[in-house]
């Protein structure tokens, strides 16, 4: 049985889970589409970004089926959870990309937050520590994009 915590949790890492795939694909789609002076610098940075963001992809899904969850099953389920927004423009000017991925960390932080607190809602120590570690990951990630823009 499954109390109203967990459910929340579950509730949030899926929601985490939508957010890491739509930055990821977005990253990555910057990574595709980067031009200009600053090409080199950006194409490497972006795709370093991206390997990081969709290496704990498995580790959220698999803190929800612990939880005795079940995981996004689809490219529509995320849409439906992401709070990442879509950028579509392939000319997208680079500091715009950049900024961009800077403010989409910063909501990425925020929903690991959520999710810090619905884990220990939960008692889960197991996905309260991880989340520290890719909460660290994404304030760096912030970090070095704002770095870029300053």
């Amino acid at each position: 049985m499954t109390t109203n915590a967990e459910a929340a949790l579950i509730d949030s890492l899926n929601g985490l889970l939508a957010d890491t795939f739509a930055l990821y694909i977005k990253t990555k789609n910057f990574h595709w589409h980067v031009r200009g002076p600053h090409f080199h610098d950006l194409h490497l940075l972006f795709d370093s970004q991206a390997t990081e963001i969709f290496g704990i992809t498995d580790a959220i899904a698999e803190r929800v089926r612990k939880r005795n969850g079940y995981t996004l099953t689809s490219p529509g389920s995320i849409a439906e959870k992401t709070q990442i927004k879509d950028q579509d423009n392939t000319k997208l000017d680079p500091m715009k990309m950049v900024k961009e991925l800077a403010d989409d960390n910063d909501t990425y932080i925020a929903k690991l937050r959520e999710v810090k607190a619905a884990a220990s809602e939960a008692g889960d120590n197991a996905t309260d520590s991880l989340v520290d570690d890719w909460t660290d990951q994404a304030e760096t990630r912030a970090w070095f994009l704002r770095e870029i823009l300053a």
